[in-house]
């Protein structure tokens, strides 16, 4: 489903923000994807987008060697791809409905059939007696639902979540994350960016952590009580502070 082949990542001004990753990440598996900020996970996420290119090495995604991608093949790319921020990146001069539909309104898709998508995604997320209210008014926790059914809505082969629970309690991200599983249950391929090791070493996923944009683990837990925390800064010398 996704490959990365030696890639790197170098910015203009000399950031290397990736060094010589390496991974695969298979049709319907989720895994998560950690380190400490500024370790390139954001880079790396926008690899997959194409909204950033590799200064070395590959990536394939369903076959396509992205460096290949004609410009004007990117748009349909990324259809086949959702994403959920940790800021939401909601319209809140819309209601919750419109920002769901709104995926589906830029790819053309007849109003009975999207209005039909928009509600079995908000019904999906516990959301579809709020379909009509404005984001604004709904809690944090609902509003990354929100995203989520937007991300979702046109059913998408691949998931990105790039610190989904970042601004959540702990119970509220533990609820977006079991949502995010259901998701996989059905067949949807995920890669999650989070820093929460508390959190993400409880769940019976992989693991990829990122170190100064090298890719230094590669593990499937869960594991003991605190020995993710332990790894962490094992792997990480200061990283636990």
């Amino acid at each position: 489903m996704i490959k990365f082949d030696n890639v790197s990542k170098r910015y203009p001004g000399g950031h290397q923000a990736l060094s010589q990753v390496n991974f695969e990440l298979g049709d319907g598996e989720m895994a998560f994807l950690t380190g400490r900020s500024g370790a390139g996970k954001s880079t790396l996420l926008k690899l997959i987008m194409l909204m950033e290119k590799t200064s070395q090495g590959e990536i394939v995604v369903n076959g396509k060697n992205l460096a290949r991608m004609p410009r004007d093949q990117i748009p349909f790319y990324r259809r086949r791809i959702g994403v959920v921020f940790q800021d939401h990146q909601l319209l809140f001069d819309r209601t919750v409905f419109d920002n769901v539909a709104l995926p589906l309104q830029i790819e053309g898709y007849p109003k009975h059939e999207a209005d039909r998508r928009v509600r079995a995604a908000l019904d999906k997320v516990g959301l579809l007696k709020k379909e009509k209210m404005n984001p604004m008014a709904l809690s944090g926790g609902e509003q990354q639902r929100i995203g989520i059914a937007r991300a979702v809505v046109n059913r998408p082969q691949i998931l990105l979540a790039d610190e989904p629970t970042g601004n959540l309690d702990p119970e509220l991200a533990a609820e977006i994350m079991n949502l995010l599983e259901q998701f996989n249950q059905v067949g949807v391929s995920m890669l999650i960016a989070s820093h929460d090791l508390s959190l993400i070493t409880r769940l019976s996923h992989r693991i990829l952590t990122l170190h100064n944009g090298q890719l230094i683990n590669d593990a499937t837990y869960p594991v003991p009580p605190g020995a993710g925390r332990r790894a962490e800064a094992e792997r990480c010398p200061g990283s636990a502070q």
